[in-house]
């Protein structure tokens, strides 16, 4: 169930994700938008089409409408009726059908809107298609990075003066967490929750300490420095696997150029930046570095207890009230995180000191997703959310839980309770970490 939205701020966060998605691709030839197969991307004019049924199946169907707005969309765009290696050889529709069906659902979700008050469950529907939308929006944005496709143009990209606003530099050094019991998981008073997030429960956690940041390039170039990949002791036997099966000795992106490392971003090579967090890095070369580092990657629980909870006036133990986001229950806004893709890649970890967490951690929202070491499985009591019932339990058991939300997700869906989902071996999604002593 959700929170009760006013219809006209529905019909806003409805149309800002519609034009988004179409700004994301808008740039781009014909040719580009069937992509060459790989198992992490998939063909761009598939995913606009996908966007849209998502609306048609979800929303539109389920509140009455009696057809699809494409005939056999249903055939063509249902993630778990279609295996990814299939969507490449689908008679999928040209750019100019695609896209007009996207406005023809468009349309039909805000004639819904316009004179209409959507109830709790209605308010859902609407919220879970806009929410789907935005991640694709975010997959949009990491495939033209793989793809070496330019970076986007979108109305929303700052001109780099804030820049100037927000900080910057390294942020060095732990903070000490006291531990105790905790409510891991979202509560009823959130607007709107996915069903893994369900319900807060009770947790016992030992006191720890953590980085107030992500590793940053710098840190990580020493890992590099020290044949760190080529070190078999430094690896899971898992971890292991993937780097010799691929042969990494680097993140994905990095280059050595004749002054210095250098990265990809999109199409371009730039400078490789000291303070701002290693990115494009997968969960095994992650928990490597921290072998590596005499650290470890802390757990979901205490991830979210550095992010959401707030420490006694001696410090000594956590109060009872947790936030929304680190900085309090105020909705994010542009100083307090690297969100939206205002800034079209990651800052330096040392700025947005204004969203920092209670215990002074920064960047626990915005600018990278954070690895955890913890395996994506359900809370306590969980109950698959309908109607969208594939959103978490097909992927249980072999997926590690990312926590805060990168430079691209939209700060619509990001909060502390967020829990993201992926694959150890991904390096293309915009992943990093922080690290606990050990």
């Amino acid at each position: 169930m959700s929170t009760v939205i006013p219809a006209s701020q529905l019909t806003l966060m409805v149309t800002d994700a519609h034009e988004r998605t179409v700004e994301l691709i808008h740039d781009l030839a014909d040719t580009q938008l069937m992509v060459p197969h790989t198992d992490v991307v998939n063909p761009f004019l598939w995913e606009l089409g996908h966007t849209a049924f998502f609306y048609d199946v979800f929303l539109l169907r389920i509140l009455g409408s009696a057809n699809f707005l494409l005939e056999g969309a249903d055939t063509l765009y249902d993630s778990f009726k279609v295996d990814h290696c299939d969507r490449w050889g689908l008679p999928l529709p040209g750019r100019e059908a695609t896209v007009a069906y996207k406005a023809r659902v468009l349309k039909a979700v805000l004639s819904r809107l316009d004179g209409h008050q959507p109830d709790a469950e209605e308010t859902y529907l609407h919220l879970l298609s806009v929410l789907h939308e935005d991640m694709h929006g975010e997959a949009f944005t990491y495939m033209r990075q793989t793809l070496e496709y330019p970076v986007p143009k979108l109305s929303i990209a700052e001109d780099g003066s804030s820049a100037r606003k927000i900080g910057g530099g390294p942020l060095p050094g732990d903070v000490d967490v006291p531990g105790g019991g905790f409510q891991l998981g979202a509560t009823p008073d959130l607007p709107f929750v996915f069903d893994n997030e369900k319900w807060t429960h009770p947790v016992e956690i030992a006191p720890f300490r953590i980085a107030k940041a992500p590793v940053t390039n710098n840190e990580f170039i020493e890992f590099v420095n020290d044949r760190g990949y080529l070190r078999r002791e430094m690896w899971s036997p898992q971890g292991w696997v993937w780097r010799t099966k691929t042969g990494a000795q680097r993140p994905l992106y990095w280059q050595r150029g004749q002054n210095g490392w250098l990265r990809r971003h999109f199409d371009r090579l730039v400078p490789l930046e000291a303070y701002a967090p290693v990115i494009h890095v997968n969960w095994y070369e992650a928990e490597a570095y921290c072998q590596w580092a005499g650290r470890r990657l802390p757990t979901e629980a205490e991830w979210e207890m550095t992010a959401g909870a707030e420490p006694t006036s001696d410090g000594a133990s956590i109060t009872g009230r947790k936030r929304r986001y680190p900085w309090g229950d105020e909705p994010p806004t542009p100083e307090h995180a690297n969100l939206d893709s205002r800034m079209l890649g990651c800052v330096d970890v040392g700025a947005f000191a204004a969203g920092d967490s209670a215990f002074g951690c920064r960047q626990m929202i915005g600018n990278i997703w954070e690895w955890t070491a913890s395996p994506f499985y359900p809370f306590p009591g969980f109950a698959v959310d309908s109607p969208y019932r594939e959103y978490s339990a097909p992927w249980f058991g072999y997926r590690k839980v990312l926590k805060g939300g990168a430079w691209a997700t939209r700060s619509r869906l990001a909060r502390t309770t967020f829990r993201n989902f992926f694959l150890p071996d991904r390096c293309d999604v915009f992943a990093g970490f922080r690290t606990c002593a050990l």
